[in-house]
């Protein structure tokens, strides 16, 4: 009787003991989550900063071109669409992954890279036909603070597409563990807060730019 009560009491406790395991891995991710949040926030207040100094530069093109005479809507609407179309094929991945489905995440990851890389490649392109024909960010404030505030985004895209690397081999060397998912979430929060940033910079920089 003594051995069963005891027999009770162990099993009683490592049960215990698992939910508080469990329990403290929840906190941490939810911790981990709410962290990344904060992060954005600052990195939201940066881009406010960018954006509110385009706008008052981008009338001061000191006799150079100005956004109508360069911009082209017909291409930066490609570029936006990879990007947007890359933010849901995130959101499938991120769907396979709470679902623990490893090969549908992992094809997802790279859907969302491959559009990443597209939008990287045709800014580059745009960075390099504007600077072989004279628009560098040194010829006037206009396109100073164009190249800054553009290519800032796309330096955290190139970011955020390292990192997809990054979760892309620790998915497939370690699956889709609690850890592993809380991080693929911070990455989701990173890349649809970098969508929500471009529709500004499309409406504010590109449409407005060619009015």
């Amino acid at each position: 009787m003594t051995i069963m009560t005891e027999a009770a009491y162990l099993a009683d406790d490592s049960i215990r003991q698992e939910d508080a395991h469990d329990h403290e891995h929840h906190d941490t991710g939810d911790t981990t989550v709410f962290g990344f949040w904060i992060y954005l926030m600052t990195d939201c207040i940066l881009f406010a900063s960018v954006f509110a100094t385009y706008a008052v530069l981008f009338m001061n093109t000191a006799g150079g071109v100005s956004g109508r005479d360069i911009f082209e809507l017909d291409y930066v609407a490609i570029e936006t669409a990879a990007l947007l179309f890359s933010s849901i094929t995130y959101g499938f991945a991120m769907i396979s992954a709470h679902k623990q489905n490893k090969s549908a995440t992992l094809a997802w990851l790279m859907v969302t890279f491959a559009l990443g890389a597209v939008f990287i490649g045709m800014e580059v392109n745009e960075f390099h036909h504007l600077v072989v024909e004279g628009n560098g960010p040194s010829r006037s404030a206009f396109l100073s603070s164009f190249f800054t505030l553009v290519g800032m985004h796309g330096m955290h895209v190139t970011a955020g597409l390292i990192w997809m690397v990054v979760m892309m081999i620790e998915v497939v060397k370690r699956g889709l563990g609690s850890k592993t998912v809380t991080r693929l979430s911070c990455l989701s929060l990173f890349w649809h807060f970098l969508d929500i940033v471009w529709i500004c910079v499309f409406t504010v920089v590109y449409l407005l730019g060619v009015m």
